[in-house]
Parts: C-alpha cells; structure tokens; sequence
C-alpha cells in the first residue's frame, strides 16, 4: 500500500485528489483513524485515488466477488465493498485481526459490512480452501498487497480463481523505485522483481503496470 503516487508533486496530486477522488464518508473516518492509531504503520493505507482507480475499474467489469491478499485497516476493502451489488462480496485476507478491527467500526457505518468476509488466516490457505471448495474461475478481481515474498504464490493463486476476463491488482511494483536498483538485494525488493518479470512473462494475462500509488499492475486473465 502506499498514502500517496509516487513522485507526484503535492500540489498536482492535491487538484487530482480535488477534482477526480470523490471518498466517501466513512473512507475519510477510516483513513484519519488509521492515521490516528497505527503510528508509523499507517504508510501501508491504500492512497485515495489509488482506491478510486479500483472502484471505477469495479464499476467497469461489473465485478460482484472479489479477493483482496493484505487487508491492514480495511480502508481498500472497504472501498471496493461500497462499489460492489448488495449482495457483492470481498474476501479479505489477512493474518492479524487487530489492524482491521480500526475498520471494522466504520464498515458497519457504512452499511456494508456484511460484504466484507474477513479471514484471518495464511492467506495461501484462504485461497487453497477457496479453490478446494469449488470456488476457481468465479472471482472478478483480486487486489495483492501482502509480504512481499509471497506475491508470486499468490499471484498464481489468484489466477486460478479468477473468472476469464477479471482482472488482478498487484500493489507495490515499483517499490519507491528500488526494483531499477541494482544493487538492493533485498528480499523484498528481488521478490518484486521477480514477480513483475513473471507477469511480464506470463502468456495467460494481458498486463500494464501503471505509476499509481507505489506501482500498480493490471493482468487481465485472457479467455
């Protein structure tokens, strides 16, 4: 996740935020919140128009089911929940059920939390139970931003359960642009780096990576 577009100057980023982002009430409570109560944690929120990207991309495909791998407060969970058909649904994943408990409150104000399905679990076992349940091909989209180490595991995941033609969202590709660094070698950074090559690689998507927020790629899964 990441507050704001990487290298956007403040100023142009606030006239986009002023004439393109229209945040709901209840995103505006839970980002302050977030803020508020996560301390130095709270880089990891989704950025505004990051989130309105997806809802408009949502509103596109006509989604009604989707995956979301690294919930945090749930401040992009409930972003898509509020895009979504009433009877729509978001599996959010996550391993630790105290960062979503800041959202859950305003969830409920939005009248959306019955959309959110919150599992706190490996989200490699959330996704393998989904698919075992019968679930593959049925989802619109998933949006990845979890350890990075396990982005390309749930890549594949994902692809399996997504429907032809959704679309998977994968945050952080750019990484503050330590992927065109050379020498970080770091586990995070060659995680990313080798995921980006594998999407770039890989024939069953068509894919973009856009400079959204800290990089965001796009893979369409082909019919």
């Amino acid at each position: 996740m990441s507050r704001a577009t990487l290298g956007l100057p403040g100023p142009v980023r606030s006239y986009l935020l002023e004439t393109t982002v229209d945040e709901h009430p209840a995103l505006v409570g839970l980002r302050h919140a977030t803020e508020a109560q996560t301390g130095d944690d709270a880089e990891m929120i989704s950025s505004p128009e990051q989130a309105a990207y997806l809802r408009w991309l949502l509103r596109l495909i006509g989604a009604r089911r989707c995956l979301e791998i690294g919930t945090f407060t749930g401040y992009n969970a409930l972003s898509m929940a509020l895009t979504l058909p009433e009877d729509g649904t978001v599996v959010a994943c996550d391993v630790s059920a105290d960062f979503p408990a800041v959202g859950r409150p305003f969830w409920r104000e939005a009248g959306v939390a019955s959309r959110i399905d919150l599992r706190i679990a490996p989200a490699t076992d959330t996704l393998g139970a989904l698919v075992a349940a019968g679930h593959a091909g049925t989802f619109d989209l998933a949006f990845i931003d979890a350890d990075k180490p396990g982005y390309t595991t749930y890549y594949e995941q994902c692809l399996t359960l997504l429907r032809p033609g959704g679309i998977i969202a994968v945050d952080n590709v750019l990484w503050s642009g330590r992927v065109a660094d050379p020498a970080d070698q770091s586990a995070n950074t060659v995680a990313i780096r080798a995921l980006n090559d594998h999407v770039f690689a890989d024939a069953r998507v068509d894919a973009v990576m856009l400079p959204i927020g800290d990089g965001l790629t796009l893979a369409t899964k082909r019919t």
